[in-house]
């Protein structure tokens, strides 16, 4: 899940990290009179609370020096479309602003926490060149970049800090404050089970170091031991991702128009890369799990018919722990629940896949055997109309 600028720091702020004097999030641009009262000296930072990178560059972040400004640019971003590098091509409507005291900056660091699959670690990345994207820098600069495993329990320890921060070049008096300050943000990032934590920038002040922005995402395996996580609304999901969520069912939305519905995360891969290679394009990553029931069966169906792209259903189930007659028995019943509107192609392999085979052949139900993967790909591009 991730986290809007905004909630990011709430995270931040209870950790006692340091940041801009917090205004409000508005998302009305009348409130932002209440706020200016609150602050009453400026400058003030206005920043659109949107999950995309590249803000700024798009008017989505604004630094008023009078409450005319303020109040201008609170009027011109609520509700404004914006596109970023990072949107690919859509927009997204910026529905809350973010408004912050502005602080004096003396230099501006790149500071992240990610996790690095390859060591099994989690890993900071950091540069003394912040407020660039760390694209650009990774492309034009890559000798700025400073990449430092971390212990996934013990997090970054003080001579670790310390090193980093002269590696970076911080100020002999700002480095007891930028220490303080990366400890605290691994141990957050380690504490709530994060896949990202970015600030950028990390920026110096006269008083020591304050995270500027904060760019936050969770892993959603680890909400179980995270009840305020799980209770958030995940805006970036769509009424699909949702559904499926609460049925505890793994489902990502794609762009193209061949549903899928397969049990098991490497066979769905497996599924959607063998599609593109017919020439057709996965409208999703549907996992229905090992219990390929027919309630679960039903679920999935709706779930996928949300997305209006659709044009065709691929079924791919490998008939391990569950029979492949069963599974069959399960599309059928579900299929009798259910107006199914659109072509429906089915690969069953495994245990009994014959005897799962033979009962879709005989139910007289209109949908498309196949043989294997290969021909179940092809047979829903051509029942999608054809490639792509």
């Amino acid at each position: 899940m991730k986290l809007l600028e905004y909630e990011g720091k709430e995270l931040l702020r209870a950790v006692q990290v340091p940041l801009p004097e917090f205004g409000g999030v508005i998302d009305k641009p009348a409130q932002v009179n209440s706020i200016l009262k609150r602050l009453k000296k400026g400058p003030w930072v206005l920043k659109a609370q949107v999950l995309a990178g590249g803000r700024g560059k798009a008017g989505g972040v604004k630094l008023a020096k009078t409450p005319a400004e303020a109040r201008a640019f609170a009027k011109a971003m609520i509700g404004m479309k914006m596109a970023t590098h990072q949107t690919h091509g859509q927009t997204l409507k910026v529905e809350q602003v973010l408004v912050e005291q502005g602080v004096k900056i003396e230099k501006e660091f790149y500071f992240s926490v990610a996790i690095d699959r390859k060591i099994g670690s989690p890993v900071l990345i950091v540069s003394s060149q912040g407020g660039m994207e760390i694209e650009t820098l990774a492309s034009e600069h890559p000798e700025e970049i400073i990449k430092k495993p971390v212990d996934s329990v013990y997090g970054l320890l003080p001579f670790a800090a310390r090193a980093l921060a002269f590696e970076l070049g911080v100020p002999a008096e700002y480095v007891s404050s930028f220490t303080k300050t990366a400890m605290t943000l691994v141990k957050l990032f380690i504490n709530k089970d994060m896949s990202l934590l970015e600030i950028n920038p990390l920026v110096l002040t006269p008083k020591g170091f304050v995270a500027l922005d904060a760019k936050i995402v969770t892993d959603d395996n680890a909400l179980f031991r995270h009840a305020d996580f799980a209770s958030r609304v995940d805006i970036e999901s769509s009424p699909a991702e949702k559904e499926a969520k609460k049925h505890d069912i793994s489902y990502v939305g794609l762009d193209g128009n061949i549903g899928c519905m397969v049990n098991g995360a490497g066979l769905a891969m497996g599924t959607m890369d063998t599609i593109a290679l017919a020439g057709g394009s996965p409208a999703n990553f549907l996992d229905v799990g090992g219990a390929a029931n027919q309630e679960r069966v039903e679920r999935a169906f709706k779930i996928i018919l949300k997305d209006p792209k659709v044009k065709t259903i691929l079924v791919n189930i490998f008939g391990g722990i569950v029979r492949c007659d069963m599974i069959a028995e399960g599309i059928l019943a579900a299929l009798k629940k259910m107006k199914l509107k659109v072509p429906l192609v089915v690969r069953l392999e495994g245990t009994n896949s014959d005897k799962g085979r033979e009962i879709l052949d005989r139910s007289g139900t209109r949908l498309i055997t196949a043989s294997s993967l290969w021909d179940a790909a092809q047979k829903s591009v051509q029942a999608a109309g054809g490639k792509i």
